[in-house]
């Protein structure tokens, strides 16, 4: 098909784009959800286009929406699971139970700077560096008792090490998810980007380390105890996505089928704690004559519970970003920048534009143009939009969400001065890509 750039269609809809995205940009100052802007103008533009091709005649946008909407339906389902396992889990008391225990332990703020960087790093492949980030955001600020010193470097230390433990998973972020599902980047092939996803991380917190105070803060005793059942779902979470591992590599079907299939489990055994599991917990609180009274476990309440501004945010992201494919808009961008500069300089570019839009349609907008690229160069692009966001506060969910936990100490500027720490670490990272993938050129 030819390109509609230079066409009114083309020109109308790149500028709807440019207006939505400003809108989510924004979102912090105009306290407008980020979705509603791009499920708007997302189908906005593809009604234009409708427009466009009846008067002209020919093309093949439905056939292209089917194609997109498949891609979109995919990713949704996936996510939607995931969501609701870290709900559960939240609700069974098991990050809350983790708090508890560092806080008891009476680490010193040195200590809890390593502690809570290296517990996100960990989480983050498994649980995803929104989650990750918050929760030990949420740690870091209760151990903190308020000393700016130690909160603002452990919250940066914190997001950095959210993205870059999500950079090495399928399941870390979406966009790792993206280009696993697309079959840019297998299963085992992640495990290139452990290395410089440490080094990006390990970097800018040895350089923080020694502005960390040399004090103890005020040890806490609380006891969190589990919930009824948090072990056995703790277990079937990490079934869920080995199942969804086994899906997409040996029976070559869509991953986000094990993942319901997963869910379809976690529902039975929500059913089983509805109905007899949480009976010794209930009278323990003193409910032991008409359990119907107290509020038991709901499954669906946890799926009602899954960020669905997230979610309509990917829709109407990813439609408009098709939009723009359809056009010939990222055809224009790929030839400007792949064909010309070559792949290794852009997606170093393209990186440290993720730090100031968001990262998921660039790494669409990325997918859709389709470079002629090696693995060690899809590895790269993984790698850099999932660390560039780190940079700035506010080039991340896992950076926007850690500003919520503490507006007063840790805001954009006070992220903004530690960024030539983080970008020594986005270099370190780079190099250690070059090292570990000389392989594979």
């Amino acid at each position: 098909m030819h390109s509609l750039v230079s066409t009114w269609v083309g020109y109308v809809s790149l500028i709807c784009f440019l207006l939505a995205y400003s809108l989510v940009v924004l979102e912090e100052k105009i306290h407008m959800r980020k979705s509603k802007p791009v499920i708007l103008i997302g189908c906005l533009m593809w009604a234009l286009i409708g427009i466009y091709e009846k008067q002209h005649g020919g093309g093949h946008a439905h056939e292209f929406v089917t194609e997109l909407i498949a891609e979109i339906g995919e990713l949704f389902f996936f996510l939607l699971v995931a969501m609701t396992y870290i709900n559960t889990l939240d609700e069974r008391n098991i990050f809350k139970a983790l708090r508890a225990r560092l806080l008891r332990r009476g680490f010193g703020f040195r200590k809890l700077f390593w502690a809570t960087g290296l517990i996100t790093f960990l989480l983050s492949p498994m649980a995803d560096n929104l989650t990750s980030a918050l929760l030990m955001a949420t740690v870091a600020m209760a151990c903190g008792g308020g000393n700016r010193a130690f909160i603002v470097p452990a919250f940066v230390n914190i997001v950095i090490a959210a993205n870059a433990g999500g950079a090495w998973s399928p399941f870390g972020d979406i966009t790792t998810l993206m280009v696993w599902t697309t079959g840019k980047v297998h299963t085992l092939e992640f495990l290139y980007l452990m290395i410089p996803s440490i080094v990006n991380w390990l970097v800018p917190a040895l350089i923080m380390f020694p502005f960390i105070p040399n004090e103890k803060p005020d040890g806490a005793q609380e006891v969190i105890e589990l919930k009824p059942g948090a072990k056995v779902i703790v277990g079937l979470g990490i079934s869920t996505i080995a199942t969804a591992v086994c899906f997409h590599q040996f029976l070559h079907l869509p991953p986000f089928l094990g993942m319901m299939l997963g869910l379809g489990l976690l529902m039975f055994w929500g059913y089983y704690l509805k109905r007899w599991g949480e009976r010794e917990f209930l009278q323990k609180l003193g409910v032991d004559k008409d359990r119907r009274s107290h509020p038991r476990f709901d499954i669906f309440k946890k799926v009602e519970g899954v960020e669905f501004d997230t979610l309509l945010f990917f829709f109407g992201v990813l439609t408009a970003v098709g939009a723009l494919q359809y056009l010939g808009h990222l055809a224009l961008v790929s030839h400007i920048l792949y064909d010309t500069i070559g792949p290794t300089i852009s997606n170093i570019i393209v990186g440290i534009l993720s730090a100031v839009v968001d990262n998921i349609p660039v790494m669409y907008a990325v997918l859709k143009m389709d470079p002629s690229m090696g693995l060690d160069e899809w590895l790269l692009i993984t790698l850099t939009t999932g660390v560039g966001g780190s940079l700035l506060s506010v080039g991340s969910a896992a950076g926007v969400a850690v500003m919520g936990v503490d507006r007063k100490n840790y805001t954009f500027m006070t992220h903004l001065k530690w960024t030539p720490a983080i970008f020594a670490g986005y270099a370190a990272s780079i190099i250690a890509w070059y090292l570990v993938t000389m392989g594979l050129r």
